[in-house]
């Protein structure tokens, strides 16, 4: 099918100048949608049918280079629509009666319109008009008087996804009249291929579907944001006659959350700006004190040297602090796309480096023997174990036995890692506290660190759409946990 649209496409670009990357994927989001498609150029020359249209037609035969009017459309109809088109660009919901190799005549409606405002090509899509039974005019009518009242808007739409109703709010909330709304093909409201594509899937999966976000056209071309959620709407025999979508205007919401990412990047820039500024002077003060060390140490004496290293401690900490506030701003901003990696190897190299620093504190480091594979950079997968065990290390207290446990769990759309350890624990009240931007913790028997590393673990984790917290009590250790989406 795809590689039957892209040679469509490029036929169709060829004879209407249209760009093959604006037709196709305008023509594969149409057809996923609606049955009967039809595309033509600016004179009215049809360039593709969907299949279904070519059958109902005329079977075998070619209507490419044919006036649409002329031979997919009857005669009589002609003068009506090409008035409509010259005067409106678009025909909205217009019955026509379709040529047709059958005997029974073929009655349907078609809505048409130019692909851009500022080219020719038409699309026109059409609906059979079947009659509609009785049972399902009831069930229109019960759920008219059950929905009108709604405050968010409500359209059902049927097998031919043409809209058979929209009450109130809906209308409300698009701008257009139920005359202009109703009996309309779903395609003609939508603003993008990939909204097409999302609702079309909507559309037919068996099961009810919850929170789906497009951008849906107002009567004066202005997009709103929505939130769509489907059910399947059917007759009290099992049959299926088409879908009831809910919608809640989020575009206020949607605003919200663009500003609130613009307001985050110039934080992020503010940050990466500033963390550059004090490296300059940060080198300067431990150059200098590098030098009067190596040439005064004398005559400073024991005082004076004791200040001096002070002064050193002090700015290799605050370097610290501006490597971490740097790396803290280019998460989430440049990051490579996830790869699946095997966390043991990385787990492994991490041991090896922290190896003195355990041996010294007599600290176990327990690792997974078989972990499964996680989707994440493996730089960054890197830096949440870092900072996780390096966490416990800083901040677990003195004791016998001293052990740190690394425990990685599939569940079933996640991934869980798990660093625990059998330190002084952590009080309640500082539960959400420590995964604040400089929140050392120290006092909690810790040996230090800038504040930075659980942020830093925390904002991977945001990034990529998990979650992190931590189960500890006073004296009793600490368990931190990161859950990582499988996708």
């Amino acid at each position: 099918m795809r590689q039957r649209n892209q040679d469509m496409s490029a036929a169709v670009a060829e004879q209407s100048g249209i760009e093959v990357d604006t037709t196709l994927p305008l023509i594969q989001g149409l057809t996923q949608l609606h049955d009967w498609v039809a595309l033509m150029d600016a004179q009215g020359q049809i360039l593709w049918l969907s299949d279904a249209l070519a059958s109902t037609c005329g079977g075998g035969r070619s209507f490419k280079g044919q006036h649409w009017l002329d031979s997919i459309v009857h005669a009589e109809d002609r003068s009506r629509l090409e008035a409509t088109l010259l005067s409106e660009d678009r025909v909205s919901g217009e019955p026509v009666l379709l040529t047709s190799d059958h005997d029974e005549p073929c009655y349907a409606t078609v809505s048409a319109a130019r692909v851009t405002p500022g080219c020719g090509a038409l699309v026109a899509i059409f609906r059979h008009q079947e009659e509609r039974s009785a049972e399902m005019s009831s069930t229109l009518r019960y759920l008219a008087a059950v929905l009108d009242s709604s405050p968010d808007g409500v359209v059902v739409i049927d097998r031919s996804r043409f809209i058979t109703y929209a009450n109130p709010a809906m209308l409300e909330l698009s701008g257009w009249s139920h005359k202009e709304l109703v009996d309309r093909p779903l395609a003609a409201f939508l603003q993008s291929q990939d909204d097409l594509e999302s609702i079309a899937q909507a559309l037919s999966n068996q099961t009810a579907l919850r929170g789906i976000e497009l951008a849906v056209r107002r009567h004066d071309d202005s997009p709103i944001d929505v939130s769509v959620s489907v059910s399947r709407l059917a007759l009290r025999d099992g049959t299926q006659v088409g879908a009831v979508a809910y919608v809640q205007d989020i575009t206020g919401r949607r605003q919200y959350e663009r500003d609130l990412s613009q307001k985050n990047e110039e934080l992020e820039h503010y940050v990466h700006a500033v963390s550059h500024d004090l490296r300059s002077p940060l080198v300067s003060i431990l150059g200098f004190s590098r030098l009067l060390r190596e040439d005064f140490a004398p005559a400073l004496g024991k005082k004076g040297q004791h200040f001096l290293q002070r002064i050193e401690e002090a700015g290799r900490t605050m370097e610290s602090l501006i490597q971490e506030l740097l790396e803290f701003s280019r998460i989430g901003v440049s990051d490579a796309p996830c790869e699946l990696v095997n966390p043991r190897e990385v787990l492994l190299q991490l041991q090896a480096e922290l190896k003195p620093r355990l041996d010294e504190e007599h600290v176990l480091l327990e690792l997974p023997a078989d972990p499964p594979m996680l989707l994440l950079e493996r730089t960054r997968l890197y830096q949440l174990f870092s900072n996780l065990i390096g966490n416990a290390l800083r901040h677990m207290g003195p004791g016998p036995e001293l052990r740190i446990e690394v425990a990685i769990e599939k569940l079933e759309n996640a991934t869980r890692i798990s660093v625990s350890d059998n330190g002084v624990g952590i009080e309640a009240a500082e539960h959400e506290r420590i995964f604040e931007i400089f929140q050392s913790g120290i006092g909690n028997g810790s040996t230090g660190g800038t504040g930075m590393g659980l942020a830093i673990v925390k904002k991977i984790t945001d990034s990529r759409g998990g979650r992190i917290w931590v189960e500890s009590q006073p004296g009793h250790g600490a368990t931190f946990h990161v859950e990582l989406p499988c996708a």
